[in-house]
């Protein structure tokens, strides 16, 4: 035992025990799926109590390497390390002689962009911030054992609500026959779902964690937006699309288990492998994302989808109004970003009007509409065959519209540029086999069509990369719209969208 003092902690919010040192590890996956810029985390506890353990399995979780060197900061008071998403520093204060001295320790700063793991924190504790979570690992009284007792001081709400959301993630884990499995963050998408690997031997599956929006996607605005465009609001929507999808032969990822209420999703793993390299495009894949989107369109698709609890998801109409408002983002976000100031209100209602006039004109074929129909929603299941070749994730905002936008979503992808000769024949491949399929497909009526949808998801795109720099801090975006700009300047050629292309001639689009 140490001879410092080691304190009960006031009102612990979570008490349990570990069983023994996987139990520990498993404790500090959790923990690490939800740390974020800013925490701070104060492990307090005897010698040998388990701080160094969790601290340890929480470092290798964030790297990615079970095998990752974490030398104990003992002597050295603190280590620092740059895992990509996340930057921590490792503190240990417990050679520390005087407490102000962590003042000195640049854990301010390191807060400011990233986290920290401070252990020992009774020796300064009159320094730390109010905001911290204290964790507190003690030994079983009167045994020998590897089991600990932890209690977890929770200093605000936002702490409370996170730790409740990953301990129920890991209760839907061992409800699904996920007992002691390791959690892995995966890389997310444009939303505020997050993902995670999930692995238990040989066996594998994802995890969905949709919560609740917050920051600027839960704004009154924001959340007004989701609804006149028809973003799902919740889960369910995956639940329903993804097993239909499933049910009809598609490649869409099986549903292991669910917890609807708390938007948390187990989820067949489809694999990693996607439809692009290095290169770029891999063509023989998107062409066979293209034949997937035949047979869908091909095929009669309900409006309405009964789940297992006997309610009903119904899919919304890809109206006007909800192609207009989101094509209003380039006007909000990426026009008044290159302007520096705020559109004019008669530019803007030139805007609508336009589109207006060239959406209204559209043919009325319509079917699901996946709506993100693009590389990074593709993967490439080697070992399957026909329609399951493809696998399909992120389709939950899945709606009734045109045919042509899925098809437009894939041929000028938003994330990888596809040339000329690869958009026209996959362009040219789909309207050959839906002729084959359908005598009566109306091949003019969808060319005007894949232009428009072309020309309005390239538009709402550049207002949806701006903002997710300027709004979320996703810088990683704006690399991306040059290839955009691009596209716009194929797409606006032809004659259905000549108005538009004059208004994006007249307010700069094209220039430099």
């Amino acid at each position: 035992m140490s001879g410092h003092l080691i304190k009960p902690l006031t009102s612990p919010r979570f008490c349990f025990s570990l069983k023994d040192e996987a139990a520990t590890i498993r404790l500090a996956e959790d923990m690490a799926a939800i740390l974020a810029p800013g925490d701070v985390v104060l492990l307090s506890g005897d010698l040998g109590a388990g701080k160094s353990t969790f601290a340890r399995a929480l470092l290798r979780n964030l790297a990615k390497d079970p095998d990752l060197e974490v030398p104990s900061p003992t002597f050295t008071l603190v280590q620092s390390y740059d895992f990509g998403r996340l930057s921590v520093v490792h503190v240990d204060l417990y050679r520390l002689e005087e407490a102000e001295e962590i003042e000195q320790l640049g854990v301010d700063e390191a807060v400011q962009s990233g986290a920290a793991l401070i252990e020992w924190p009774e020796m300064a504790e009159e320094f730390l911030p109010d905001g911290a979570l204290w964790i507190q690992f003690a030994h079983v009284p009167g045994e020998e054992t590897a089991e600990r007792v932890v209690h977890i001081a929770v200093p605000a709400p936002g702490w409370e609500d996170r730790l409740e959301r990953t301990f129920a993630a890991r209760a839907l884990l061992d409800g699904a026959g996920y007992t002691g499995a390791h959690r892995q963050h995966l890389a997310g998408d444009a939303s505020i779902r997050r993902f995670e690997r999930i692995d238990l031997g040989a066996e594998s599956a994802v995890l969905m964690d949709w919560p609740e929006p917050t920051g600027g996607a839960g704004t009154a605005e924001a959340l007004s937006y989701d609804k006149k465009v028809h973003l799902a609001p919740d889960c369910r929507a995956f639940v329903a699309v993804a097993g239909e999808l499933r049910r009809r032969g598609f490649g869409a990822p099986e549903i292991y288990a669910a917890d609807m209420k708390a938007g948390l999703l187990l989820l067949e793993n489809l694999g990693s492998e996607g439809v692009v390299d290095a290169h770029g495009p891999i063509p023989d894949r998107y062409h066979a994302a293209i034949e997937v989107l035949v047979e869908l369109h091909s095929r009669s698709m309900p409006d309405e989808v009964r789940l297992a609890d006997n309610s009903v998801y119904r899919l919304a109409a890809y109206d006007t109004r909800a192609f207009v408002t989101e094509a209003e983002l380039y006007l909000d976000w990426y026009h008044r970003h290159k302007l520096g100031r705020p559109v004019d209100h008669a530019v803007r209602q030139e805007f609508g009007r336009l589109w207006t006039a060239v959406l209204q004109n559209l043919p009325d074929e319509t079917t699901w509409v996946l709506r993100d129909y693009h590389s990074p929603n593709l993967l490439w299941r080697s070992k399957k065959t026909g329609l399951e070749q493809v696998g399909l994730i992120d389709v939950q905002d899945a709606v009734i519209g045109p045919a042509a936008y899925d098809v437009a979503s894939l041929t000028f992808d938003a994330r990888v540029d596809v040339p000329a000769d690869l958009e026209n024949a996959l362009y040219c491949g789909y309207v050959k086999s839906r002729g084959a399929a359908d005598p009566s497909f109306d091949q003019a009526g969808f060319a005007a069509a894949y232009a428009v949808m072309a020309a309005q998801r390239t538009t709402k795109i550049l207002g949806i990369f701006v903002r997710l720099a300027q709004r979320d801090g996703k810088q990683a975006y704006v690399r991306h719209i040059p290839r955009l700009v691009g596209y716009m300047g194929r797409i606006v050629r032809d004659p259905v969208l000549e108005d538009l292309k004059a208004w994006f001639d007249r307010n700069g689009l094209f220039s430099s």
